[in-house]
C-alpha cells in the first residue's frame, strides 16, 4: 500500500485514514495493531473530532480510564504520537 506520509510516517492527508493504513504505519515501525491499540485511536480520533486538537496524554489518560504507565505499556514508547500517527492525527504539541 503506498501512502503519502512526511519524513516521520505522519499521514499528509488526515482523509486518507482508514483502519488499515493503520495497520499499515503500525507496519512500518515494526509494530502490529492489536484492537486494543484501535481503541485508542478511535477515542482520540472522536476527541480530535470534536475538539480539533489532539488531547494531551493527561487528558486522554482521563478520558479513557486508564493511567499513563497502562498507555507506555501497551504502545511501549511515546503513546500519544504513535496514538496519532496509527491514526493519521497531526502530531502532538510538545513531541519531540
Amino acid at each position: 500500500m503506498e501512502l503519502n506520509v512526511d519524513g516521520e510516517g505522519f499521514l499528509v492527508n488526515r482523509d486518507d485514514w482508514s483502519p488499515e493504513v493503520a495497520k499499515q504505519i503500525a507496519a512500518n515501525d515494526g509494530r502490529e495493531l492489536t484492537q486494543e491499540h484501535m481503541n485508542y485511536i478511535l477515542e482520540a480520533r472522536r476527541i480530535f473530532e470534536e475538539n480539533a486538537t489532539v488531547p494531551p496524554i493527561r487528558k486522554f489518560t482521563k478520558v479513557m480510564g486508564v493511567d499513563k504507565k497502562q498507555l507506555f505499556d501497551t504502545f511501549e514508547t511515546g503513546p500519544m504520537k504513535l496514538i496519532c500517527k496509527w491514526g493519521g492525527l497531526p502530531k502532538p504539541t510538545g513531541c519531540v
